[in-house]
């Protein structure tokens, strides 16, 4: 898995300061996408062992509220299998961090309720270290700039805890 970007102090990508990973790879190619070059799965640079650690120790001063992975898409099952074994990582060092995802992928689709060319060994076990999902493709003709932490109308902010117990989304508040 390639990394596009890691900002070590993101305002605009959940609530509070986090650290935001956006990844490489994407199948989506949203109309409109503000990260078009992500869409290659070889862009920017590879994902080791080090950058984990980085991300870790990024993760850890008390005013980082928690860690956001965006991309590119997150739910690529290349990236998934990578994303996952972070994700176990920062629930067992940093337990007291939210972690939100955004997805171009529904809550649906990511579950198996709908057909999903995206799910695969690990994506159950990924969406449930997750407590937000930002999902649903950017759509350029639904963009709407008063939305919280979301680009167009149709994506929604899903609650996942909440949302898999319940087996149908429920919406973050």
């Amino acid at each position: 898995m390639n990394i596009a970007n890691i900002k070590p102090v993101d305002i605009a990508d959940g609530v509070g300061v986090r650290v935001s990973i956006f990844v490489s790879g994407c199948r989506h190619h949203c109309k409109g996408c503000f990260n078009p070059e992500t869409w290659d799965f070889a862009y920017g640079t590879e994902y080791t062992e080090k950058t984990a650690d980085e991300i870790i120790e990024q993760l850890r001063p008390s005013y980082i509220r928690g860690l956001t992975l965006l991309g590119g898409e997150p739910f690529e099952p290349e990236n998934q299998r990578v994303l996952v074994t972070l994700l176990r990582r920062v629930r067992a060092e940093l337990p007291e961090k939210d972690i939100w995802s955004y997805s171009g992928y529904t809550f649906e689709q990511l579950t198996g309720a709908q057909k999903c060319a995206a799910r695969c060994e690990v994506t159950d076990e990924m969406l449930s270290l997750l407590d937000v999902l930002v999902d649903g493709e950017y759509v350029d003709e639904l963009r709407n700039l008063r939305l919280k932490f979301r680009g167009s109308e149709n994506q929604r902010l899903l609650d996942i805890p909440k949302s898999l117990a319940k087996g149908s989304p429920v919406i973050w508040k």
